[in-house]
């Protein structure tokens, strides 16, 4: 089932990389969630998966993408503008949510949010609730790209800082320029070598960490394995962990 949505704003962040605001009626869903958009091209259906950046109780929907110059869909809608159309899925989905992090004495004191990329959306959603303050003593966010010019909400995450000083630490890691005390390792590389934690001033262990990671499958898989090495483990439903993962291709 789709539903027609009006955009309302594209932001470009650089040449290849923007949001849409999008106007549509969207069923009530949990920060961390992803919709799908559509475009009907020569009556075949080209659909995406896209996580949705904005908080639930907002009257739109905010996504993040990235032009991808062979791409079937995501060139079309970067040539999006205010009041063009664009079909959503009316029901948002997805497991990689605050809800699936263990409560009480299996929580922890410490979330780690690790993202490349686009795939920081979701947890730009959660970070614009209450829930993650309310739950954690220390909230990181390690904001992995290859130039800074795709670091995107970084007005945001600024923000953030300013509301939170004590309880948030934001990591940037740029890989390919120099970027005011941004990291410049991988991710994974950052998890094995300690630099992650040295910059953060916080251990990752299973006793205090709950760690969820969004982004390409090369640097999930390479994560988890580094946490895995220092004791932490996959968080199941059925055997409560440390490490939540969201796939989206």
């Amino acid at each position: 089932m789709w539903i027609n949505g009006t955009v309302l704003k594209r932001i470009d962040w650089n040449d290849k990389l923007f949001s849409l605001r999008i106007k549509a009626d969207i069923e009530p869903f949990i920060a961390g969630q992803f919709i799908k958009l559509s475009q009907k091209r020569d009556d075949k259906r080209v659909a995406r998966a896209y996580s949705l950046v904005n908080p639930p109780g907002t009257d739109y929907v905010e996504v993040l993408a990235v032009a991808v110059e062979e791409g079937q869909l995501s060139p079309v809608l970067q040539s999006l503008t205010p009041g063009d159309t664009v079909e959503i899925t009316p029901k948002a989905i997805g497991f990689m949510t605050l809800d699936e992090i263990p409560q009480g004495a299996l929580q922890g004191k410490h979330l780690w949010f690790l993202a490349t990329g686009t795939a920081v959306g979701p947890f730009i959603s959660m970070l614009a609730t209450d829930e993650p303050w309310e739950r954690f003593e220390k909230v990181v966010l390690v904001y992995g790209v290859r130039l800074a010019e795709d670091l995107a909400y970084l007005d945001t995450i600024k923000q953030l800082q300013h509301t939170y000083p004590q309880q948030f630490i934001f990591i940037p890691i740029v890989t390919r320029e120099d970027f005011p005390d941004a990291l410049s390792c991988r991710i994974p590389d950052g998890i094995t070598s300690g630099l992650i934690e040295q910059k953060a001033g916080l251990d990752i262990n299973a006793e205090h960490s709950q760690v969820m990671i969004c982004g390409n499958p090369g640097m999930i898989s390479d994560a988890q394995a580094a946490l895995i090495e220092k004791g932490l483990n996959k968080n199941l439903r059925r055997v409560p962990g440390q490490i939540t993962v969201e796939k989206y291709w």
